[in-house]
């Protein structure tokens, strides 16, 4: 076998949600200021005693479930996730003990928003090179332990929960080639930084980069697919901003496509939005198995990650 799959995708959130509503009598805001900036009505709040990790297994139990496999069946363990507190045990080898994954190769991938695109194409290239059979891909984290809820400019954004994806290995390749890239000198447009951490960002900056730059990157990774962008049965960007979305998706010429919005209901979980919107459309019946769909992160480190896979 040559090439590599998904096999199966899950996802989680935590119990707790917060409305705009809730957030008005939080901070100076109103549900009107965020729906008509940011598209976002509720986000789900992990609580003190829901580490990231936890979030990162639930949704990875749910993947390996869809898939049919035991945690014995996984060699490698990739996390995405850029609100990992402490240095080690790393989150990928806190899942694979929460999930007790004997032995595997556990990594933890820092890239952001884009987190989730990079670590699967990490997987694709592991299994295809043979140095894995089976991965446990997972996007996570939990942006409201970085968060200043004082901030209406920031707080307003942000969402906890995780999505998870099994890659196997395949006959044929149903994981297209990789696009990715970043602008290391504008890595300050977007920031976790300082002790406690707290997230911070330039909304313009990001924005106009957003809408200007990545279109025809995007379309780039189609390319590499050998698909056309009207080809494509749907299109999983980064959950960031819903005026950030729609205008992307129209630009890159995806006019066949189902649009995943999930932004709406769950807020920005950075490298679990992608994962996460995926798992919901595919959960809904949204998507039908061996359609083409492109997962295509941005964000932070103003880094980006794309390619065209094919439906579980």
């Amino acid at each position: 076998m040559n090439g590599s799959r998904i096999a199966a995708v899950g996802h989680y959130q935590p119990a707790k949600v917060l409305t705009n509503e809730d957030l008005a009598g939080m901070v100076d805001t109103s549900d009107e200021w965020i729906t008509s900036r940011v598209g976002i009505r509720t986000r789900h709040i992990a609580g003190p005693d829901e580490p990231v990790d936890e979030l990162a297994a639930h949704a990875a139990a749910k993947a390996l479930a869809a898939a049919g496999l035991t945690p014995g069946d996984i060699d490698l363990v990739l996390v995405a996730t850029s609100t990992a507190i402490d240095r080690s045990p790393n989150m990928a080898a806190r899942v694979a003990a929460r999930l007790a994954i004997p032995s595997p190769a556990a990594m933890d991938i820092n890239v952001v928003c884009a987190g989730f695109t990079h670590a699967l194409a990490t997987a694709d290239h592991a299994v295809r090179a043979g140095g894995s059979t089976r991965a446990l891909v997972i996007g996570a984290d939990k942006m409201s332990e970085v968060t200043d809820w004082s901030d209406r400019t920031t707080c307003v954004l942000v969402g906890d929960g995780a999505g998870a994806a099994v890659v196997e290995a395949s006959e044929d390749s149903a994981i297209g080639p990789v696009l990715w890239g970043s602008v290391p000198e504008m890595g300050h447009a977007v920031r976790i930084e300082g002790t406690p951490p707290r997230f911070a960002q330039e909304g313009q900056s990001v924005y106009r980069w957003a809408t200007t730059q990545l279109p025809a990157i995007a379309r780039k990774a189609c390319e590499r697919a050998g698909l056309e962008p009207a080809d494509l049965a749907a299109v999983v960007l980064h959950q960031a901003n819903l005026r950030i979305i729609e205008p992307l998706a129209q630009k890159i010429g995806a006019v066949n496509a189902v649009v995943a919005r999930d932004v709406v209901e769950s807020g920005n979980t950075s490298a679990g939005s992608i994962p996460l919107a995926f798992s919901k459309l595919v959960e809904q019946g949204a998507l039908s198995t061996g359609d083409p769909v492109l997962l295509f992160g941005f964000g932070g480190n103003l880094s980006y990650a794309g390619q065209v896979v094919r439906c579980p």
